[in-house]
């Protein structure tokens, strides 16, 4: 029998043997039959078929990733009996190279399974295509990396989800002069890309003589999106709604307000601490949100599918898209 890192009161009840007994067996005290042996190492293989550690593997500004862990972690006691340890690589911005160096390193470290968050580059696509040649399950979080083998997308229809941005976006600004300024953190994330097709696809039938004024490359990170947002509306006077595909929604809050320039239709996604935080001020008009916790505990559902723990087909489908307004904040009323 191979190593293992269960308590003996673990394997003792997994066994239905007292403790005293799995003692004996594992370290080889005598006085056991064969028969109560071949109990005790049944139950550490079971008990193996029941433990996986996932890592989560991120790129994205803290908020978001904050949200995502509190989310995985409020989900694991649920998934009992199986038990998941998670361990977190998050940054918020790097090189490619490191993206695929976490990667390659996770079958030396027995990973179990990963969620991935990560640019839809060539690279980061051959680094997960060997972890699923490896045996280890690779779900894609948020934003999808085509031809990495990965095993399921998780999260909304990104296209569905900016075609509602536009609906909302061209319902509230109706026929008021004034063009729309559309943020992306970055062109590499599939995710987003989506978002800006079905964005702009709708407003060009709902709105076709809406002008578009495109800020990108600024990582989500605030201090970044407020210098590229300053210069934006700087150059342009005539930005007076803002659709955020990628975040760093303080920043541009506090752009407009560093020029005493309005914003009466903003639209966000994602309810961080930040996006609740300016809904409650009214500060957003509305974000669209998906529920993180459903999807993290589909994606460790989907991990356990793969290692043949839980039954039926693989089958992801799309998370349902949340309008949350001032109005509907979960947590306190909005007076």
């Amino acid at each position: 029998m191979g190593r293992h890192t269960y308590r003996i009161r673990e394997i003792a009840v997994q066994a239905g043997l007292s403790e005293a007994t799995v003692d004996r067996v594992l370290n080889k005290r005598g006085n056991v039959r064969a028969s109560t042996e071949r109990e005790v190492y049944r139950a550490i293989a079971d008990l193996d078929r029941q433990h996986f550690l996932v890592d989560v593997v991120m790129q994205t500004p803290e908020r978001f990733s904050t949200a995502v862990r509190s989310a995985l972690e409020a989900e694991l006691p649920t998934l009992r009996p199986a038990v998941i340890r998670a361990r977190f690589h998050f940054r918020e911005t790097g090189t490619t190279a490191e993206v695929v160096g976490t990667l390659d390193r996770l079958p030396g470290k027995r990973s179990q399974g990963v969620i991935l968050k990560a640019p839809a580059v060539p690279e980061v696509a051959a680094a997960a295509a060997r972890l699923a040649d490896a045996g280890i399950p690779v779900v894609t979080l948020v934003t999808d990396i085509p031809g990495s083998g990965r095993l399921a997308y998780i999260g909304m229809d990104n296209r569905a989800a900016g075609a509602t941005a536009a609906y909302l976006l061209s319902q509230w600004l109706h026929d008021r002069p004034g063009a729309v300024l559309v943020t992306l953190s970055s062109t590499a994330f599939r995710g987003e890309e989506e978002r800006e097709i079905g964005f702009r696809d709708t407003m060009s039938r709902l709105q076709p003589d809406r002008r578009l004024v495109d800020v990108t490359e600024g990582a989500g990170l605030d201090d970044t999106q407020y210098r590229l947002v300053l210069a934006a509306l700087t150059e342009d006077p005539q930005i007076r709604a803002v659709y955020s595909i990628g975040g760093g929604n303080v920043a541009t809050v506090a752009a407009f307000d560093a020029l005493g320039r309005p914003c009466p239709v903003f639209i966000g996604h994602d309810l961080d601490h930040d996006n609740t935080r300016l809904l409650r001020d009214r500060r957003l008009s509305a974000v669209l949100h998906h529920d993180l916790n459903e999807d993290m505990r589909r994606a460790c559902q989907i991990i356990m599918q793969a290692h043949k723990v839980l039954p039926g087909p693989i089958v992801a489908w799309p998370s349902n898209i949340h309008v949350i307004t001032p109005y509907n904040v979960p947590g306190r009323p909005v007076r």
